[in-house]
Parts: C-alpha cells; structure tokens; sequence
C-alpha cells in the first residue's frame, strides 16, 4: 500500500461527503433498501439527479458499478487524480471500480463513527460466483460481532482474522493497541487501507494462521469472527479463504477457544461468532460440547445459540452464499459433497452463536459455565451486547462471593430498562400471565408468578432481598421461608441477566 496515496483518497471521500447519511440522502430510503437486496436499479435512477457530485460519483463508482470516464473521475478523485486511482488499485484502465470501497456508520456507547471500508467487489458488482481469495466487506455477520465488542478501555486487543479490517476500526476505539491478524495476505492488503484510510494508526497487521503471529503474547481482548464454516474436504469443492479455517466440521472453533486461554491476561475476554455440530450418540450435543472446550481450557464462558439448521438447511445457505444458484448442476453436486460429510460425523444439526470467554483473575474462584437458546429478536439492543456480557460476567463474581444468607442481606435495584405486561381474562381481577420484559441486553421475557412480580416490583433499593421476601410473605400469606427459598435462586438468575442490580456495586 501506498501511504501518500492513501491519504489522498481518505481527504477525496472526506471532502465529498461519502457518508451512509449523505448516500441515502440522495437515493431515499427506499432506494437504500433495495440496494442491500442487491437490486442497484432505484438508487441508479435517484442518483441521475444528482450525477456530477462527488458523493453521487463514488457511489456509481464503487457501489452501483458503473465506470467513470476521465471527467467523472477527475471529479470523484481530485486530490488522488485518476492515475493515483489506478496506482492504488481502486480501479482500472477503462475507469470501472477493481474494489469496494463504501462508508460504514456505527454507533457504540462513545457516540457515532463513520469510516470507509475497503473489500473485494462482491457477487452483484462481478456477476459470477466469488474467487476463492475474495475478502469480504461489512455483512450481518459483522454487525453482529461489532455488537458484542464490549466499549471498556483495554490495554491490547486481538483481531483474529481480521478480513476487510472492520473489526480493528472498533476495536481501536476502546483499545490502545490492536493486533490484526490474517492468513490471507490479500486480507491484509485490504485490511491495511481499510485502517489507513480513516485515520487509525494503532493497528498492527500481522500474516499468519490463528494465534501463530502471536508467538506466545498475551492480549487483554479477542475479537474475531473466524473462518468456521464447515466445509467438505472434497475435490470440486471452493474453498473461500474469507470463511473456510482449513479444519474438518467444527474445530476451528474448538481450536479458538482453547486458544484464547494461552493469549489472555488474567481478566482478559473473548467475544466470538462461531458454529457448532449436534451430532448422533453420547455427548453429541452442541452446545454441551462447547461447554466442554472452555471448561477444558479453564475459561469463563457464556454461549448463546441463535439459531440452529438442519444439514440441507446449512449446506443451502453456504452454497448459495458463494454465489452457486439452485437447481444447477453445479448446486446439486456441491450439496451432495455437504450432506456426504455431514453423514460422516453423523451430524444432525448445526447451531450459531455468540461466545464469550474470560480468563479468570482468580484460578480458585467459581466458574460461570453458561449454555442458552435465544432466538427472539434483538433490535436496538444487539449493539450493546459486549457490554451486557461483561456485566453479566461482573454480576456473577458479586454473587460467588455471597451465599443465601449474605445476598438476603444486600439490597438490589431494578434495572431501568425493565417493563412488566400482564393479562388478564375478562372480569378477572388476578392476572393470567406476568411477563418482564427487558429492553436492553438479550430483550429477555421473563415469565414470572405474583411473588417474582411483587418482588422486582419493589427493588427500588430500599430494602434488602431478605426483607422484601418477608413482607411478600406476610402479603400473600404464605411461609416465609419457603417464599425465599424460591425468590433466592431467581434473584441470582435476574442479577446475571441484568434484571436487578446489586445497589452496592
């Protein structure tokens, strides 16, 4: 990469505004949306209002995939000049776009970034299936795992498998030093421009698989969305660097998690997107095996399944993601290979999900060991998932130290974001259903009986757990010390899941 030349596009796309905001300005939203189907034919039609400015002129550049004649160019790139353009690789001899180049909007507890994201063109700009060495730009997947980057200022963090470089931009932002790894060189080719472009000099690329370019460093925070598709290992098969880890089924995530207990600080966490097989027979299950890996390797960890697939249902979505349509000759040989190797292992199903992991400060301590299914929806609140989990992991220590007795002592505070909705039958007047709601986090809903209801109802720090569940027992008439006996272990559950909240802390 060509560090002046850099800077002069990063001041090019400042100067014309290429921001998300300013894009779906010109287009409309609707156009905005029909642009992430793939369908660039409204944002087009938008744009020919507005063709010469320089805004309007990176986008059919780089997004919709028109080539730009000299004058155009000229226009778009006025300090970089078409010849640096073409020197840095954006684009070629006939001025049509060789990389993606689009701006990148995120929001965290530190207000709001925009950025610019360098990555290969994707399937609609190249019209054909994806080469193997493509470099993927921001997707769901990314969004997701920037969700669950925590915003806590650390000392180093890890960027494992840093792809386009998007994750190092977040992480920069609450670390004071981020290591970028990648086996794809081209990757880090990318990935170097991506972080070059928008300013951020505190990243380190390094060329090597998984932990390897680490050679025994430790880092405060991991964060990577690692190449885990389970791919078969079978001749006429692609292999996308961008996703195949090189591993048979799901050990490249295994191979992660056991990793990160060698490359953590005491208190160092990880927070990864992966994959796991339910497989036939003892001990098949998923999420127990993952269980299994970080209790292994001596970790803290907290695991959420969003969704789990059948192996036709897996094979489909990864087979169509490289760009192979259904119902081509091409489709039906690659899904046999799929099924073939799923037979195999005797896989029956493949579930995703989100994994967080802590080096304990304490060896001694207890260990939190959490497997859940979650699949509501998250809206708003998935941004702010990293924060969450730590809490989580926070509120868990606060517990470990107090038994039944010292946590009937404490008082605790309903969180802020909780609501209740009950329902009734008609002329009823107790409630059939009492449901909690929780606005941020997970957006649990908790079912809860009168006793829960009343209990949370009252957490407003004024009283102790134990004094609250003695005034609910003389409320509802029953025995006190069946009341906390029941109250104590859901307390413990609302304090891990953010409900309540200790009010010492």
């Amino acid at each position: 990469m060509d560090a002046a030349l850099a800077d002069r596009l990063r001041a090019d796309l400042h100067a014309a505004r290429y921001t998300v905001d300013r894009l779906r300005s010109l287009w409309g939203d609707a156009a905005d949306a029909a642009l992430a189907r793939g369908d660039r034919v409204p944002a087009r039609r938008a744009l020919a209002q507005a063709e010469a400015e320089p805004a309007a002129l990176l986008a059919r550049l780089f997004l919709l995939g028109e080539p730009l004649d000299d004058d155009a160019l000229q226009s778009a790139f006025p300090t970089l000049l078409p010849d640096g353009a073409r020197r840095l690789g954006l684009i070629d001899a006939h001025g049509a776009a060789l990389l993606d180049v689009r701006p990148y909007s995120a929001v965290d507890a530190s207000g709001t970034a925009d950025w610019f994201v360098v990555s290969d063109l994707g399937e609609t700009a190249l019209g054909r299936a994806l080469p193997a060495e493509h470099v993927l730009g921001v997707g769901g997947a990314s969004l997701t795992l920037a969700g669950l980057i925590p915003t806590s200022e650390v000392g180093t963090v890890l960027d494992l498998g840093t792809g386009c470089g998007v994750q190092s931009l977040h992480a920069a932002r609450h670390g004071e030093r981020v290591i970028a790894t990648d086996l794809s060189a081209r990757a880090l080719e990318l990935a170097a421009l991506t972080v070059h472009v928008n300013g951020v000099r505190s990243v380190e690329l390094r060329h090597g698989d998984l932990f390897a370019p680490l050679a025994g460093e430790r880092v405060d925070r991991i964060v990577s969305n690692p190449p885990f598709v389970i791919t078969p290992r079978r001749e006429g098969v692609p292999l996308y660097e961008y996703r195949d880890g090189g591993r048979v089924g799901d050990a490249i995530v295994e191979e992660v998690v056991r990793g990160a207990a060698d490359h953590l600080t005491p208190g160092g966490t990880a927070h990864l997107l992966g994959n796991w097989e339910y497989r036939e027979g003892l001990g098949g299950d998923g999420l127990a095996r993952v269980r299994r890996w970080i209790s292994e390797a001596g970790l803290d960890g907290w695991v959420i399944e969003r969704e789990r697939q059948s192996p036709e249902q897996y094979a489909a979505t990864w087979i169509r993601d490289g760009g192979t349509r259904v119902g081509t000759p091409e489709y039906d040989a690659l899904c046999a290979a799929w099924l073939d190797d799923f037979a195999e292992r005797g896989v029956t199903a493949v579930g995703f999900g989100y994994i967080a992991l802590r080096r304990p400060l304490d060896e001694d301590a207890p260990r939190l060991l959490r497997t859940e299914v979650l699949s509501s929806p998250l809206g708003s609140a998935a941004s702010g998932l990293g924060d969450h989990l730590l809490a989580g992991f926070a509120a868990h220590d606060w517990m470990a130290s107090r038994d039944d007795v010292a946590l009937a002592g404490e008082k605790v505070l309903l969180a802020p974001d909780v609501t209740e909705e009950r329902h009734y039958w008609p002329g009823d007047e107790a409630p059939t259903v009492i449901r909690l709601r929780q606005g941020a986090g997970f957006a649990r809903e908790i079912d809860a009986d009168p006793a829960l209801a009343g209990f949370v109802g009252a957490c407003d720090g004024e009283l102790t757990v134990g004094q609250l569940a003695a005034a609910l027992a003389d409320l509802l008439e029953v025995d006190e010390g069946a009341l906390r006996e029941q109250l104590l272990p859901q307390v413990r559950e609302l304090l891990l899941c953010g409900v309540l909240l200790p009010a010492s802390r």
